[in-house]
């Protein structure tokens, strides 16, 4: 250890950097994350489906847990923003990144909009406790995304998962540059 009273030395201080990969929507996608033409009969059918396809990220032991962390957020105000879009999500202990999950319902869901609105477009959030403030930044960056009415069509064109998430790089890249 250089002692830094004798030499003169500044230790380099280790502040972590924000990455910007943890602000990319579609770097939380997987193709298996993103259901295209999901059937589903209720909202809580919908939230269940959605976090099981994150069980290779959460572990299937913390499904059952993070769905009910969803239902209850859920609960508490209608997670459908408008314009087709619902964006449930959750904060919990169990994980220590932010996951997400996408869907495009085949038929429109009843979600309690605020619009009055069913949703067709779905995108789940779960992230860690301990990160709020990213977790805030990715539902706003999710919102403003998905607000543009063009870029909802080209994800309702695409015909596979492979291509939605294709179309969310293109679209983030272009939205957000830097």
């Amino acid at each position: 250890m250089i002692d830094s009273r004798s030499t003169g030395y500044i230790p380099r201080l280790e502040i972590p950097i924000f990455n910007k990969l943890q602000m990319n929507l579609f770097s939380l996608l997987k193709p298996e994350t993103i259901l295209s033409e999901l059937e589903v009969s209720n909202k809580q059918e919908l939230i269940s489906v959605l976090v099981d396809s994150l069980s290779e990220k959460i572990g299937a032991e913390h499904l059952q847990e993070v769905k009910d962390a969803v239902w209850e957020r859920e609960q508490v105000m209608s997670t459908g923003v408008g314009k087709g879009l619902a964006i449930p999500h959750c904060k919990t202990e169990l994980v220590e990144e932010n996951h997400g999950a996408f869907a495009v319902l085949k038929e429109p869901l009843e979600f309690n909009s605020v619009d009055d609105t069913p949703v067709r477009l779905v995108f789940l959030l779960v992230g860690p406790n301990e990160k709020n403030s990213i977790h805030i930044k990715l539902l706003s960056r999710i919102s403003r995304l998905m607000n543009s009415g063009t870029f909802r069509e080209q994800v309702f064109s695409c015909e596979s998962s492979q291509q939605i998430l294709e179309a969310f790089q293109e679209e983030e890249e272009k939205y957000f540059p830097g």
